[in-house]
């Protein structure tokens, strides 16, 4: 299609990686999968010699936006690896006797997923999954004041407290290093500024 339907495509100026690139580009909505089809939207993308076919769910998205969203990867990428190694948000254990195996664990003869039907079992499995979600929902919404705190204050948060480097690679300093002074600090400028609030207290 890069080649028989080159005329239908549409030449735009996007922001990609923080800057502003001219590319031509087409939308496609088609049905993909085995069995089960479901309808998604294609973008083609020729960015100078690059040839790139991006995917969406969203069919209500332009395919600009598409092409601008997925210049986010790398950061994306970035929140996932600290959401990961810093916060542990992935590290839930919340398991129920009533959730099968996963098909990998399964052994010969066990029932799959489908075969729960009791209306206990269907519940206790709701209830786990559900603690799962919000676990990593706290963790997403405990990510966000560590970068915060990184971004605007990383001046006065001393950037070698955690790292065993003797120069800083950078001049905001990782959350990680937000995460372990935080807690040895926050309650004793708590205790000597009571009147404060918390952005007070991390200024001061």
């Amino acid at each position: 299609m890069f080649q028989s339907r080159a005329a239908e495509f549409k030449t735009a100026t996007v922001t990609i990686y923080g800057k502003e690139e001219t590319i031509q580009y087409m939308c496609l909505d088609m049905l993909w999968g085995q069995g089960l089809y479901q309808e998604l939207r294609f973008v083609l993308v020729r960015f100078g010699d690059q040839l790139s076919i991006l995917v969406s769910t969203v069919l209500t998205l332009g395919g600009t936006d598409i092409i601008c969203l997925y210049g986010y990867r790398f950061r994306i990428e970035c929140t996932f690896r600290e959401m990961k190694q810093v916060i542990g948000g992935f590290s839930y254990q919340f398991w129920s006797k009533s959730m099968p195996k996963l098909k990998r664990y399964l052994r010969k003869g066990e029932p799959p997923l489908e075969s729960v039907t009791d209306e206990r079992d269907k519940e206790n499995f709701r209830l786990t999954v559900k603690a799962i979600k919000g676990y990593v929902m706290c963790s997403c919404i405990a990510m966000g004041p560590l970068q915060l705190v990184a971004v605007r204050y990383s001046s006065l948060v001393p950037s070698l407290f955690f790292r065993y480097l003797r120069t800083p690679s950078n001049t905001i300093v990782p959350e990680a290093t937000v995460m372990v002074y935080l807690p040895k600090c926050i309650f004793r400028l708590f205790a000597r500024n009571p009147h404060l609030s918390i952005t007070q207290i991390i200024q001061a």
